[in-house]
């Protein structure tokens, strides 16, 4: 098989991920399923600054929806939640792989002394969740005085997290996006542990799923998709390559050949003979897993993305919540965003692009379209545009928004 060009390699993986076209039909429930089944997981995160990145990511792929359906699919059994690549949402029939690692005492929670030196505490959370029913933490108000942070939680919502990641919690529901925990018996009833696979088949699985999820995927790529050990995803590899159930496949520019999907042989024909075409505009949030991994985004699309609102302020380049600007199978750029709900507006205090960036007509009305329709499914039409990098890109900017449908204001 002849070699990928990178634009092809790219157009593969954007295929895999949902994001290659835009949405060809207005999106339903199920749609929200399909999706967080063709990424493997949805990374939660709890920063509200836009929308919270699951459901900014949703939008990334389906366009305006309804949020209610994604806590909707969680209580109706269809998602789970548990550590993957990070917090994340899951399709429920990938249960079996997480209960493997639980089963097998890999766990995200604390360090291995934690629970000895508050177990009595611990485990009268437990026992309060089963005799009383399905609880929050903030149903256990703070005792000591504190106001809390995401590194130092009360030990309630300490507790809860533990047996959360222990498996004997697990998350029934979403009340406003806090956790709603409930006995894993209760949330899922019949769950018999005689069915889990073995860890070997649970690798094997989550190997192979991951360069599914990515399209494509240099063996490095690997590992840090659904978070698996290095060393023994490595030797799944050429496991799953002598069972001709992956390929390597040349790409030009790259000193090592990629990895696809033997199942999806004829997706990579296709972007060989150049028949996947890239013509989606959208923003993309930090904790997307198209980019959630640096270097896979830097070595895939010459794109270099931090997590800056993890940085203190004076060591921020481009601002505090960057969404990406995918825009006909490239990143040309970044937008610093904040929604302001309670005044119907969405910001853009600073809007980069990309220096080789061609700027023309066609990639400004489809960046206006796009922070149009992302403001409207936000419920916050009046669309500010302050700053622009380059600087001259900021008239024509505002002069396309202003042809759609909505406020304008811009400088």
């Amino acid at each position: 098989m002849p070699a990928l060009s990178l634009s092809a390699a790219r157009n593969l993986a954007l295929s895999a991920q949902g994001l290659l076209q835009p949405p060809a039909h207005t999106a339903c429930k199920a749609d929200v399923l399909a999706a967080i089944r063709r990424i493997g997981a949805l990374q939660i995160d709890t920063i509200n600054v836009v929308a919270r990145s699951p459901y900014l990511a949703l939008w990334s792929r389906l366009g305006a929806y309804d949020p209610a359906w994604l806590n909707e699919l969680l209580a109706e059994g269809a998602l789970f939640e548990y550590w993957s690549h990070a917090a994340s949402f899951l399709p429920i029939e990938d249960y079996p792989y997480y209960r493997r690692f639980i089963l097998n005492g890999r766990h995200w929670h604390r360090n291995k002394d934690w629970y000895p030196n508050h177990q009595e505490e611990v485990d009268a959370i437990l026992t309060h969740v089963r005799q009383y029913g399905a609880v929050r933490s903030a149903d256990f108000k703070r005792k000591d005085g504190k106001k809390g942070t995401w590194w130092d939680w009360k030990i309630e919502k300490d507790a809860l997290e533990h047996w959360f990641t222990m498996g004997e919690l697990m998350i029934t529901r979403r009340d406003k996006f806090q956790r709603v925990y409930d006995l894993r018996e209760r949330v899922l009833q019949g769950w018999d542990d005689s069915g889990v696979p073995t860890m070997e088949d649970t690798l094997c699985a989550l190997t192979l799923k991951s360069i599914q999820c990515m399209g494509i995927a240099r063996p490095a790529w690997v590992a840090d998709y659904f978070r698996l050990p290095k060393e023994v995803v490595k030797a799944t590899l050429k496991d799953l390559e002598r069972r001709d159930l992956i390929r390597a496949i040349e790409v030009e520019g790259w000193a090592e050949p990629a990895l696809v999907s033997t199942e999806q042989t004829a997706l990579v024909q296709a972007a060989m003979d150049g028949t996947l075409q890239a013509t989606c505009t959208t923003l993309l949030p930090p904790f997307d897993s198209l980019i959630w991994d640096r270097a896979r985004t830097r070595q895939l699309f010459n794109f270099d993305f931090a997590l800056e609102c993890y940085l203190p302020a004076p060591k921020r380049i481009y601002g505090y919540y960057l969404l990406s600007i995918l825009h006909r199978g490239e990143l040309v750029g970044r937008l610093d965003a904040k929604a302001n709900r309670q005044q119907g507006r969405f910001e853009v205090r600073t809007l980069y692009l990309e220096p080789a960036v061609k700027v023309d007509d066609e990639l400004i009305n489809s960046i206006a379209e796009t922070l149009c329709r992302c403001a409207n499914w936000h419920k916050t039409p009046w669309v500010v545009v302050q700053k622009t990098h380059p600087e001259c890109l900021l008239p024509d900017l505002v002069q396309a928004l202003e042809t759609q449908s909505i406020e304008v204001a811009g400088g």
